[in-house]
């Protein structure tokens, strides 16, 4: 079957993320037509006059829906859109020209029913952006828990870089209601359908993640507690590796204890592990600056999925909570 494409993107209150994204896909050296589908989701700043600068550059189609959270938004442009294969994207996302070439080669060798792709940091971005996308992604970090290249289909793409074709969304109904951890939640429905999942690893967006330290930790946090609601919808998904967020806060605090006991192997090996982060990070961004903030982001990080991780767990496991009651806040309502 020919794939043609429509890439759906919700957007709430970001024009200018918008206008810089459509810009990147003016740019794009697919020569095949492809749609773009942008769904508004009750923002009160409209992208709609971005939209019509590129209207007759793109094709494009605009809808406004009330706010539904970004899983709903995207379920519902899929339903509006005319292509057979979805491309899901963050507003906040900007595209390298050889993006959709890229995707189109690669599934056209080993078809997928839905993949997700790698982010990066662009040249642009301030050092803090930098940061950030580096503990987002990191081996030394949490980056590798989503499944390893080599995984064909047990790689969990997240929606801010994600492929889905329409028989799938069909069979899935789409995304959930909860927000974070709709991605995981739709990839692990797929499995269970019997759908692969699959890295195409190339396919690279620049993720800019508009974030302050304050935001990064709520995020972060927000991540934690969606995790055991996860578990609990899907048990066999379930790893270790989650709770190593939680260990290391419970660590740190054990070792700054234990060395004013006096006993400092702990707190060095503790200073080893960042050392080497921080000389990892230092590399990758050609940058001291950075290398010294993705230390402070990794503790922010670890600090905030951590403790959300071990409420979430408490509420979940052992009181027994239903999620929707333990955290409204992680649930948008459905459309009526």
């Amino acid at each position: 079957m020919q794939l043609t494409y429509s890439f759906i993107i919700p957007v709430y209150n970001r024009p200018d993320e918008v206008d810089e994204l459509l810009a990147s896909l003016t740019k794009q050296t697919y020569l095949k037509p492809f749609e773009i589908v942008i769904i508004e989701d009750g923002s009160a700043v409209s992208s709609e006059k971005i939209v019509e600068k590129y209207i007759k550059r793109l094709q494009i189609s605009y809808f406004k829906k009330p706010n539904t959270g970004p899983g709903d938004s995207r379920n519902y442009g899929m339903q509006k859109a005319k292509g057979n294969y979805f491309l899901i994207l963050d507003s906040d996302c900007i595209l390298p020209p050889q993006y959709l070439d890229i995707v189109a080669k690669a599934l056209q060798e080993k078809p997928v029913a839905c993949f997700g792709g790698p982010d990066a940091a662009h040249d642009s971005f301030s050092n803090l952006q930098k940061a950030i996308n580096y503990v987002m992604t990191s081996f030394f970090t949490t980056g590798g828990i989503r499944g390893s290249k080599n995984s064909v289909n047990k790689f969990q793409p997240r929606s801010f870089n994600m492929g889905l074709s329409k028989k799938a969304f069909e069979a899935t109904n789409g995304f959930g209601n909860i927000h974070p951890g709709e991605d995981p939640d739709l990839t692990i429905r797929l499995w269970k359908k019997g759908f692969e999942t699959q890295l195409i690893a190339p396919a690279f967006v620049y993720h800019k993640r508009r974030i302050s330290w304050r935001k990064f930790y709520q995020q972060v946090q927000k991540f934690g507690k969606c995790r055991p609601i996860l578990n609990s919808w899907h048990p066999e998904t379930a790893k270790i590796t989650y709770w190593f967020p939680t260990v290391f806060v419970v660590g740190v605090l054990f070792s700054v204890v234990a060395l004013l006991l006096g006993y400092s192997i702990f707190i060095k090996l503790l200073g080893l592990y960042l050392t080497i982060l921080g000389i990892d990070a230092t590399i990758k961004n050609k940058s001291i600056v950075i290398g010294l903030l993705s230390i402070l982001a990794t503790f922010i990080q670890f600090l905030g999925y951590g403790i959300g991780f071990a409420i979430s767990t408490f509420k979940i496991v052992v009181l027994h909570k239903q999620p929707e009651m333990a955290f409204p806040e992680l649930f948008f309502k459905k459309r009526t």
